[in-house]
C-alpha cells in the first residue's frame, strides 16, 4: 500500500527519531541527559489539578463536548486576554479552543490553503509549520531570519521575491528557537505587510509568559495591535505558561468569520475536549503574576547554569533570550551543529539540540532546553567539562 502523495517529503518528526536513539542508548547504560525537548518537567499549579479531579468524579463531565468549547473556558481565556494582553475578546464569537495549538497549524492550514497556494514560514523556525503546509498541498518559501536583524522578518527582501498566491505567513514572537521578544513596533510593520499584500498572518503565541527576569518587556500579543483582526489570526497555549503540555490545551483567536472558517474543518477532525480538562484550564487561567513569577525565577535559574555549559562549548548566546530554550551560535571548530551535537551525546552523554532542524539558518546554532532541573544541568556541565579538547 503506497502512502498519500500528501505525505511526500514529509518525514517523521526529528524528536520522534532522536528519542528511540536516546531510549536504545539509556538501555545500554549510558543514563544521557537530555537537554532538547521544551516538555516542562514542573507540574501544574495544584488548584488545577484539584478541578481536574474534582470535576472527573461526577458522572455527567465524560460525555461528548460542544465543538467551540465549554463556555466556561471561552469567557476565562477572553479574561485572560483582556487582564495580560489588553486585548478585547469575544468569547462567542472570537474563541475556539484547542486540543493543543499544534493541532491549530494543521487546521488553519486545511481551511485555507489549495493546491497551488504558497505560504511564508520562518527559518529558522518550528518545523510543523512546514509539515502543515506541504500536507495541505502548499507551496513553501521560507524568510530568513538573521541574527543582525534581532531575528526579525526582513520585508524588503520577502518583498522582492514574494511567491505567488500567497495566502499566509506563519510568526512566532517570542520566536522559537532564537528566543527574540517582539516589539510593538515590529508587530505594528508586520501587519501594515499583511493589508499591503492581503494575506493572513497566523501568530503562534506559547512562550509570551516565559519571560527572563531581567526583560522590561509584558506579555505581548499581536492582536493588541490596531487593525490585527483584519489580518490575524493567533494561536496560545497553556503547555508552557502553566506546564500543562500533556493535557492538550490551546485557543485560536481572531474575528468571528476566522473562527467559524476553522471551526467547519476542526468539527469534522474531533469532538471537542474533555470537559474536565477544559474546567480545570478555566481554572489555570484565573492564576495570578505569583504563578508566572514563580515559574519565571526556576528557569531563570537554570538558564544561568545553561549559559555555564554554554561557555564550556564556547557557544555564544544573546543572555536576554525568552522562552523554554537558550540560543548560540556554535564555534567555528565545528562544520555545523548536528557535529558538535552528535559529539557532545556519544562522548558525554549529554543530548542538545542541533539548530539546523530549525531550517537552513540555524545550522551555525544548537537550542538547550530549560526543561531539566538545576542538579541535571550541574551534572551535564561536569560531563561535557571532561571532553577533549
Amino acid at each position: 500500500m503506497k502512502i498519500a502523495k500528501r505525505l511526500e517529503g514529509v518525514g517523521e518528526y526529528y524528536f520522534s527519531q532522536k528519542l528511540r536513539e536516546i531510549d536504545e542508548m539509556n538501555k545500554q547504560g549510558r543514563q544521557v541527559i537530555n537537554l532538547g525537548i521544551g516538555s516542562p518537567d514542573m507540574p501544574p499549579n495544584p488548584e488545577v489539578i484539584k478541578v481536574l479531579h474534582e470535576e472527573a468524579l461526577k458522572p455527567g463531565n465524560h460525555g461528548y463536548q460542544n465543538y467551540k468549547g465549554s463556555p466556561v473556558l471561552r469567557n476565562a481565556i477572553a479574561k485572560w486576554y483582556k487582564t495580560w494582553y489588553k486585548v478585547d475578546l469575544d468569547p462567542v464569537t472570537d474563541i475556539l479552543p484547542l486540543i493543543g495549538s499544534k493541532e491549530g497549524i494543521m487546521h488553519i492550514c486545511m481551511t485555507y490553503l489549495n493546491e497551488g497556494d504558497s505560504v511564508l514560514i520562518p527559518n529558522p523556525g518550528y518545523p510543523t509549520y512546514q509539515s502543515a503546509a506541504k500536507i495541505a498541498g502548499a507551496n513553501v518559501t521560507a524568510y530568513t531570519l538573521k541574527a543582525e536583524n534581532s531575528w526579525f522578518p526582513d520585508f524588503e527582501a520577502i518583498e522582492k521575491d514574494l511567491p505567488l498566491n500567497l495566502k499566509i505567513m506563519f510568526v512566532n514572537y517570542p520566536h522559537m528557537p532564537t528566543g527574540q521578544l517582539p516589539t510593538k513596533t515590529f508587530f505594528t510593520r508586520l501587519i501594515a505587510f499583511a493589508k499591503k499584500h492581503n494575506i493572513l498572518i497566523c501568530h503562534d503565541n506559547p512562550y509570551s509568559f516565559i519571560l527572563p527576569r531581567s526583560a522590561t518587556e509584558k506579555p505581548l500579543s499581536l492582536l493588541s495591535i490596531e487593525g490585527s483582526k483584519d489580518v490575524v489570526i493567533e494561536l496560545n497555549s497553556l503547555s508552557k505558561s502553566h506546564n500543562m503540555a500533556g493535557w492538550r490545551v490551546g485557543m485560536l483567536l481572531g474575528a468571528k468569520e476566522r473562527i467559524d472558517d476553522v471551526l467547519r474543518f476542526k468539527s469534522n477532525m474531533d469532538s471537542g475536549m474533555f470537559l474536565p480538562v477544559q474546567l480545570s484550564a478555566a481554572k489555570a487561567l484565573t492564576l495570578t503574576a505569583a504563578w508566572y513569577n514563580g515559574v519565571n525565577d526556576v528557569y531563570d535559574k537554570r538558564r544561568k547554569k545553561v549559559y555555564e555549559l554554554l561557555k564550556i562549548l564556547k557557544c555564544s548566546s544573546d543572555e536576554n533570550q525568552a522562552g523554554l530554550f537558550v540560543w548560540a551560535s556554535i564555534p567555528p571548530v565545528y562544520k555545523d551543529a548536528y557535529a558538535l551535537s552528535d559529539r557532545i551525546l556519544n562522548e558525554s552523554n549529554v543530548f542538545i539540540t542541533p539548530g539546523g532542524i530549525f531550517g537552513s539558518a540555524g545550522d551555525k546554532y544548537v537550542r538547550v532546553s530549560l526543561c531539566t532541573g538545576e542538579e541535571r544541568i550541574e551534572e551535564a556541565i561536569g560531563r561535557v567539562k571532561a571532553l577533549k579538547s
